[in-house]
C-alpha cells in the first residue's frame, strides 16, 4: 500500500530534510526525514523509507511537505497520522495521511512547488517569532522589489541564482509566479515554480534586497538573469525566513485541496 503524508516542521533544529547520516553512525544533528521515518517505523513496527516532494536545507521550514511511503502494514490513515505525530518531537507533525495509487510519486507527480520568504523590516531585530523571520534593519521598497522580480518569470537559465553545490542536471526552471508585498513591518516574497535549484529562492531574495535598499536599480535583476554569473548576484539570504509552502498536484490524485492544482 502506498500512502501520501502532509508534514509540517520547524527546520531550526535539523540539518535539513534529507537523511545524510549513515546507518549505525552517531547522529549529532538529525534530519527531518530520519526523524519522520523513525516515528513511522514505530507505528509500523517495521522500517519505513520516505520520498519527499522537495528537499529543504538546514533551518528552512515546511508548511506542507508531501511525502510518500510504501508498506504492507495495515493501519488506517488516522492511525498513521496520530501515531506518527505522537512519536515525533514538537517541531514536526503529520497533518494528514491519504492512501494513493501505486504510481503516485511525491516528487515526480508534482507540477509546481511554492515557497514563502518573510522579512521583518524594522530597526530592531525580532524577539517573538524569530525562528520564522529573517530581519532587515534598513528600509525596503517592496514595490520596487516586486517590479524587479517580474523579470524572472517564465522558463529561464537560473545559473545566477544557483549555488555552486547544486547537483541539478541543468539550470533551466520555469518560474510561474513571484510576488513581493508589504504587510506592516513584514516584507513577504512568494514564489512558485515547476522546481527550484539549490538555494535558488534565498539567492533571489538576497539580490532583491539590494534593489529594495536602493543599492541596485530594478533592471539589475534582469541583467543578473541574462548574465548567468552567480558571483555578480547578491548574497544568499538566511534560511530562517524561508518556508516550503508545499507542492501542487493534479486533482486526479485525490489529495487535500491545499496541495491540489485549481482547475482553470
Amino acid at each position: 500500500m502506498r500512502y501520501a503524508l502532509g508534514v509540517e516542521y520547524d527546520g531550526g533544529d535539523f540539518q535539513g530534510w534529507q537523511r545524510l547520516e549513515k546507518p549505525g553512525a552517531p547522529v549529532h544533528t538529525p534530519s527531518v526525514q530520519s526523524t519522520l521515518e523513525a516515528a513511522l517505523a514505530a507505528v509500523a513496527n517495521a522500517p519505513i523509507d520516505t520520498v519527499c516532494a522537495g528537499r529543504t536545507d538546514a533551518g528552512v521550514h515546511g508548511q506542507c511537505q508531501v511525502v510518500h511511503f510504501d508498506t504492507e502494514v495495515a493501519r488506517t490513515p488516522r492511525g498513521w497520522t496520530l501515531g506518527a505525530t505522537a512519536n515525533l518531537p514538537p517541531s514536526i507533525c503529520v497533518r494528514w495521511c491519504v492512501p494513493v495509487a501505486e504510481d503516485f510519486h511525491a516528487r515526480f507527480s508534482a507540477r509546481a512547488r511554492r515557497y514563502r520568504y518573510v522579512l521583518l523590516n524594522r530597526a530592531v531585530r525580532p524577539a517573538l517569532g524569530r525562528q520564522l523571520l529573517s530581519w532587515e534593519r534598513l528600509p525596503l521598497d517592496a514595490a520596487a522589489m516586486h517590479r524587479a522580480a517580474q523579470a524572472l518569470l517564465g522558463e529561464n537559465d537560473f545559473s545566477a541564482f544557483r549555488t555552486v553545490h547544486c547537483q541539478a542536471r541543468h539550470p533551466m526552471r520555469e518560474l510561474q509566479s513571484i510576488a513581493v508585498t508589504r504587510q506592516g513591518e513584514q516584507v513577504i516574497v512568494e514564489v512558485q515554480a515547476n522546481a527550484f535549484l539549490h538555494h535558488m529562492v534565498r539567492n533571489i531574495v538576497g539580490s532583491l534586497l539590494l534593489v529594495g535598499r536602493g543599492e541596485q536599480p530594478e533592471g539589475w535583476i534582469a541583467e543578473l538573469l541574462a548574465g548567468r554569473d552567480r558571483t555578480l548576484a547578491g548574497p544568499t539570504a538566511p534560511p530562517q525566513g524561508l518556508v516550503f509552502v508545499g507542492p501542487l498536484y493534479p486533482a486526479g490524485w485525490g489529495l487535500p485541496d491545499e496541495v491540489t492544482l485549481r482547475e482553470a
